[in-house]
C-alpha cells in the first residue's frame, strides 16, 4: 500500500489535494498532518471537519512551544525582512519537521504540500523534507492549478472548505504574525477595509498610552510587565507578563500591543522567486520585542559591534525568509551574534500609542554609557583625565584628508582648464 503524508490545514489547497493524490498520483492512503504554531481555533476545528468529511485520518503535533522558542531566539539577529518580521518564514521549517516525522513514524513513501509554483513556501517544506529518502509530491505546482479551479473543484464535490475571509483572501496565522494576501490585494491600488485585520485595533482607538516594560537575559525576553496605572485600553486578562513561559509572553504582548494598532505592514514583498507579490501582515507582539531589543543593543554594544552586527542581521534574516535557519552559514553568524548577546541584559520601556511602539527608556548594568561623559554640565570626564578642550585636536584632523583631497582636484581641474583651452584667452574665444 502506498501512502502519503500531507501538510495538511483544512483550507482549500490541502483539502483539493487529496483527491488530486489519490486520483492523479495513485497514493492508496493519504493521512492529514496539521501542526499547531498557533492558529486559532477554528482553523483546527474546519481542519477536523474536512478531514472527515474525506475520511483521512488526521494528526495534530503541537509545536507551539519549539515555535515560540525560535520566535524568541531570532530577535537575537532582529531578524526581519524588507522591514517585517518573519513568521509564516520561521514557522514553515518547524511544521515541515514534524511532518516528516510523523510521516516516518506512518511508514509512509511520501511527503505533499498545496504550496503553488509561485509562492515561498514550497521551497521551504521541500528544503526540509529533501534531505529524506520520501518522494516529495506538490499537486497545485504540478498540476498548475488555479484557485479559481480549486474552488470549483470543491464547489462539485461539497467539500466544507473556504478560502479565507468568506473566500476573498488567502490568510496564515501563527503566534508570530498574521498575513493576508490574495484577492483584491493584488491590486496594488486597492486601499484594505479595517476588516481584514483581526490582531490589531485601529490605530488611535485605543486612548491613553500605556507603557510596558520588558526584561531581557542573553538577548532574550524574560519577563514583561505593564507600568503605571492602566490606561482606557483593555488589558489582557493577566494583568502583566511576568513568569510566562515563550508562548504566552507572545500571546500577552499581542493582545496588549494589538489594542494600539501596533504591528500592521501593508508591503511589496520580493519573494525568492523574483516575483513582487503585495502583502499585509499583523505583527503586534514581534513589533515590540523586535523594537526593544535593538534599543538595548543600541545602549551596550559599541558603534563597531553595531555597524557589523547590521550586517550578520541580515545575512540571517535572508537565509530564514528562505526557511534555510540550519544551513551552515546561520550556524557560523550565530556564533557572532551569541557573543554580543551575552551582554544585552536589562529592561526596555516601550510606549504604545496611535500604533506605533517606541521605546522611551533603557537600563543594563553592561551600558557602554557613561551620563558623566555625555553631559553638556560636565567639564570632565572621571577618571578618564578628558576634558572638552581636548576634542579640539580632533575636531582639527576631522575631514582633514577630505580637504586635502579637494585642494589637489581643485588645482588638476584649473590645470585641465588652462590646457584644454576652455578658458579665458585666445584659444577659448569664439
Amino acid at each position: 500500500m502506498e501512502r502519503v503524508a500531507l501538510a495538511f490545514s483544512g483550507g482549500l489547497d490541502t483539502t483539493v489535494c487529496v483527491g488530486l493524490l489519490e486520483e492523479e498520483y495513485g497514493y492508496d492512503e493519504v493521512i492529514g498532518v496539521t501542526v499547531d504554531v498557533g492558529q486559532p481555533d477554528e482553523e483546527f476545528d474546519e481542519a477536523e471537519e474536512t478531514a472527515g468529511a474525506l475520511d483521512v485520518d488526521q494528526y495534530v503535533v503541537d509545536a507551539r512551544e519549539e515555535f515560540a522558542t525560535l520566535c524568541l531566539d531570532s530577535l537575537k539577529a532582529n531578524a526581519t525582512y524588507q522591514g517585517y518580521p518573519l513568521g509564516t518564514a520561521l514557522a514553515r521549517p518547524v511544521i515541515a519537521n514534524a511532518i516528516l516525522e510523523t510521516a516516518t513514524e506512518h511508514d509512509c513513501d511520501a511527503v505533499a504540500h498545496g504550496c503553488t509554483g509561485k509562492g515561498n513556501d514550497q521551497l521551504r517544506f521541500e528544503a526540509v523534507w529533501r534531505d529524506s529518502d520520501l518522494d516529495v509530491i506538490a499537486p497545485v505546482r504540478e498540476l498548475e492549478l488555479t484557485r479559481e479551479w480549486e474552488m470549483e473543484y470543491a464547489e462539485e464535490r461539497g467539500l466544507p472548505v473556504e478560502s479565507g475571509n468568506e473566500g476573498d483572501w488567502s490568510i496564515d496565522t501563527n503566534l508570530w504574525s498574521r498575513s493576508v494576501e490574495g484577492a483584491k490585494l493584488e491590486d496594488t491600488g486597492y486601499v484594505p477595509p479595517e476588516d481584514i485585520y483581526e490582531w490589531t485595533d485601529a490605530p488611535g482607538e485605543a486612548g491613553e498610552a500605556d507603557l510596558v516594560e520588558i526584561e531581557f537575559e542573553d538577548g532574550e525576553p524574560v519577563a514583561v510587565d505593564t507600568v503605571g496605572e492602566p490606561s482606557t485600553s483593555p488589558r489582557p486578562p493577566a494583568g502583566n507578563g511576568e513568569g510566562l513561559g515563550p508562548v504566552e509572553l507572545i500571546e500577552y504582548l499581542n493582545e496588549l500591543a494589538g489594542a494600539y494598532g501596533v504591528g500592521r505592514t501593508d508591503m511589496m514583498e520580493d519573494r525568492m522567486l523574483g516575483l513582487k507579490v503585495r502583502e499585509n501582515y499583523e505583527h503586534p507582539a514581534a513589533t515590540v520585542l523586535l523594537n526593544a531589543h535593538e534599543a538595548l543593543e543600541g545602549l551596550v554594544l559599541t558603534q563597531e559591534e553595531r555597524d557589523f552586527k547590521a550586517q550578520v542581521d541580515q545575512q540571517w534574516s535572508n537565509k530564514a525568509y528562505q526557511g534555510l535557519v540550519d544551513a551552515p552559514l546561520v550556524g557560523a553568524l550565530e556564533g557572532f551574534i551569541d557573543r554580543t548577546q551575552s551582554r544585552v541584559t536589562g529592561t526596555v520601556t516601550v510606549k504604545l500609542e496611535g500604533g506605533s511602539a517606541r521605546p522611551v527608556g533603557r537600563e543594563s548594568e553592561y551600558a557602554a554609557y557613561s551620563e558623566d561623559a555625555a553631559s553638556f554640565n560636565t567639564e570632565t570626564v572621571e577618571g578618564q583625565n578628558i576634558t572638552q578642550k581636548d576634542a579640539t585636536g580632533v575636531a582639527k584632523y576631522h575631514g582633514f584628508q577630505g580637504r586635502l583631497a579637494n585642494t589637489v582636484i581643485d588645482a588638476n581641474d584649473k590645470r585641465t582648464l588652462a590646457t584644454d583651452g576652455s578658458g579665458a584667452g585666445e584659444n577659448g574665444e569664439e
